[in-house]
Parts: C-alpha cells; sequence; structure tokens
C-alpha cells in the first residue's frame, strides 16, 4: 500500500445526527404470506429472514411520502439540533441510493426544499452503503481545508418499490430456488432516513470530533451484489467471505499506523444481518456488547443505517467516550472513522 488509505482531520466536528424512521412497519411474517406460492411451491421454509438474516421487521414510508422528502426532514432535524440556519450551510452532499431519476441530483430538490442558500455546493455521492460516512469524509476536509464552514450530509431510502417488483418475479411460475437465494438480500432491506451537520471543531468546542480514520477498496468483487430498481442480486457468500477479509485489512492497516481502536466505548457498524455482525465481531475482536444492533427491526437500511443506529446510541454516549463507525459497500469497499464524543 501506499500510505494513503489512512487519514487523519484536524478541525472538523460532528455537531449533530437525526434520524427519520419510517412509520409503516412490515414484518417479515408478513413477506412469508406475500411469498407464499413461491415458498410453497419450492419447498422453501417460512421464517427464513428471521432465523437467517435475522431480520424481523423493516419500514415502508406512508403513502405520499417520498425519500427525499425524509431526507428534507432528517435535515431540517439535524440543522435544528445543531443550532445552524440554513444559510449557513456551505455543502450539502446526498449519499442515498435511491432515486427517481438519472438526473439531476437528488441532492438538488433537497437544497431546494432546505432552503439552502445558493452559495452552498449540492451532489450526491454514490458508494453503495458507505456512502454517508464518505460524505462525511468529504465534507470534513472540505471544513479542513477552510473552503466551507458547515456541511450537511443526508440519505434517504426507500425499499418497498424494489421489493414489490421482487415478489412478483419471485411469485412467478417460473422462478427457482436460486432466483430467491440470490434476492434474498432485497428482502432484508428497509426503508428510512438520516442527516448529520458537520462544523469546525474550533468554533464548536462541546461537539463530537471526528479525528479521522481509514479506508479501503477490493473493487475486484464488484460483481458480488449488483441492485438496480428492479432489484437486488447478491452472492451472499461471496460478500460476506469477501467483505470481512476486506474489514480485516483495512483494521490492520489502521493499527500499523498507529490507530488503536481495541478497545472502543462503542462500535457502530453498518445493519446487515446475524451473520455479517457475528463474523465482523469474531474477526477483529470487537466487544460484543459495545456493538449495538438495529436491524432486527429496521432492516438494512443502505447508507442510512450507520448513520441512523448512531443517532439512536447518540443518547446514551457522554463526553470522552470513543465511537468507531465501521461502514461496508457493494463494490467492494470499506471505512472506519473514528470519533471523539
Amino acid at each position: 500500500m501506499n500510505g494513503n488509505a489512512t487519514f487523519r482531520h484536524h478541525n472538523s466536528a460532528l455537531l449533530a445526527v437525526t434520524s427519520v424512521q419510517a412509520p409503516v412497519v412490515m414484518t417479515s411474517g408478513e413477506f412469508d404470506e406475500r411469498l407464499a406460492p413461491s415458498l410453497k411451491r419450492l419447498r422453501l421454509s417460512k421464517k427464513l429472514l428471521e432465523r437467517v438474516a435475522g431480520v424481523m421487521e423493516r419500514r415502508w414510508w406512508s403513502e405520499g411520502t417520498s425519500f427525499d422528502d425524509a431526507a428534507v426532514e432528517a435535515g431540517g432535524k439535524a440543522m435544528a439540533e445543531a443550532g445552524i440556519e440554513p444559510g449557513q450551510i456551505g455543502l450539502l452532499i446526498n449519499t442515498s441510493v435511491t432515486r427517481r431519476n438519472l438526473e439531476p441530483s437528488v441532492a438538488s430538490k433537497i437544497h431546494h426544499d432546505l432552503g439552502l442558500p445558493s452559495s452552498a455546493m449540492n451532489f450526491d455521492v454514490a458508494n453503495a452503503c458507505l456512502g454517508f460516512v464518505n460524505g462525511m469524509t468529504l465534507a470534513a476536509n472540505m471544513i479542513d481545508s477552510g473552503q466551507i464552514k458547515y456541511a450537511l450530509v443526508v440519505a434517504g431510502e426507500d425499499a418497498q418499490p424494489t421489493q414489490e417488483t421482487t415478489f412478483r418475479r419471485l411469485n412467478a411460475e417460473d422462478s427457482t430456488r436460486e432466483d430467491y437465494l440470490r434476492e434474498f438480500a432485497t428482502l432484508t432491506l428497509g426503508s428510512g432516513a438520516a442527516a448529520a451537520v458537520i462544523g469546525p471543531a474550533d468554533a464548536h468546542p462541546s461537539a463530537h470530533r471526528i479525528v479521522g480514520g481509514v479506508s479501503r477498496a477490493g473493487t475486484e468483487h464488484h460483481k458480488l451484489c449488483v441492485g438496480g430498481p428492479s432489484g437486488m442480486y447478491t452472492d451472499t457468500k461471496g460478500l460476506l467471505d469477501n467483505g470481512l477479509e476486506l474489514v480485516v485489512d483495512a483494521w490492520d492497516e489502521a493499527h500499523q499506523a498507529g490507530w488503536n481502536w481495541k478497545s472502543m466505548d462503542r462500535y457502530v457498524t453498518h445493519q446487515v444481518s446475524n451473520s455479517y455482525t457475528n463474523a465482523i465481531i469474531k474477526a477483529v475482536g470487537l466487544v460484543r456488547d459495545r456493538v449495538p444492533i438495529t436491524f432486527p427491526k429496521w432492516g438494512n437500511v443502505g447508507p442510512a443505517s450507520l448513520p441512523m443506529t448512531l443517532s439512536q446510541e447518540a443518547k446514551t454516549l457522554k463526553p470522552g467516550d470513543r465511537v468507531l463507525c465501521m461502514g461496508v459497500g457493494s463494490g467492494l469497499n470499506t471505512a472506519m472513522m473514528e470519533l471523539a464524543w
């Protein structure tokens, strides 16, 4: 490695992180009922989502609420919590996987609806489930450089359209067991939104310092998980095995570069499933009771998963706590970011 995988920030802090939960609870039992024809025909047992993935339920938006409306709501909450006015924001990064069109960016609507100034840059960062962590890193770099003072990072996800399409395809007479297993991960997705305000640490001494972290790519595995509006197709074992190897490589590289993450107060991971979480905990020796788990009730909410979990944990974190955010995204890519609470 050429040494650019690890990085440190010198004047960036997390001022606020908020989430918006979609209100419609969809249990895995309801999903089993919707898939009952194919499960019976293919001789697959019910409760696979609960037993294998550990996902008991996930959320959908109410009719008339869109994912970007939810991102706007989360962004407004984050600015209010941080005590920052829209006119102070110099950068908006939308990290949503969900989008209704290729252009313009989702960020442009969110920028408008939040009433941000025309001087505020706005764009999308798309990097699967890792997007929010990448957005925070970009924002912190721009604050460190003095280019901007405050940034808003948002994500809003809507799993329902893709899951409805998957139901229809898997219930077709020509669907196979292989189809079901290949699209199993689609059924674990959930809807939700999150936002974070980042600003200069010297102006906010009581905020949560963004210390730095590590980033690493394993793009030889870019075909292991491919998603689109019609569905998500995953080589589950390949994704787990190679994703785990990438995480371990990044962890080891960070420690070789001087980081020490073996006794953090909290490890906030991207939320996927039982097997993924257990494998990460075992592979790098995390303290299990310091790893919050939200996927059983929210599912995998894409890039919003990690900040939604961090927002939940913020209520119990205290000044001086050390927090490590750990994300992995299709591609494959991984990143870890230390926060000093």
